[in-house]
C-alpha cells in the first residue's frame, strides 16, 4: 500500500513544474517566518513578568525544604 501512495506521489511530483515548486518553496518559508513571529510575540509578551510589582523581603519559612540561604550568614 505504502509503495503505491509512494508511485502515486512521485507520479504527481514529476508533473509538477518549477512554478509549483517555487510557490511551496515560499509557503514553507512563510510558514516557519510566521512561527518565528508568533514566538517573538510570546516572548516580548512574557518579557517583563518579573518586573510587575515592587520587590518585598522573603518571609523566612522555617518548613521550607531548601531554604534560600545564599550570600546570608548561618545563625
Amino acid at each position: 500500500m505504502l509503495t503505491q501512495q509512494f508511485a502515486a506521489v512521485l507520479a504527481s511530483a514529476a508533473e509538477v513544474e518549477a512554478e509549483s515548486a517555487t510557490g511551496t518553496a515560499l509557503l514553507v518559508g512563510g510558514s516557519i517566518m510566521a512561527l518565528f513571529l508568533l514566538m517573538l510575540l510570546v516572548t516580548v509578551s512574557f518579557s517583563n513578568v518579573g518586573r510587575r510589582h515592587e520587590i518585598h523581603a522573603e518571609i523566612p519559612d522555617a518548613h521550607r525544604q531548601h531554604a534560600n540561604k545564599h550570600g546570608v550568614e548561618h545563625h
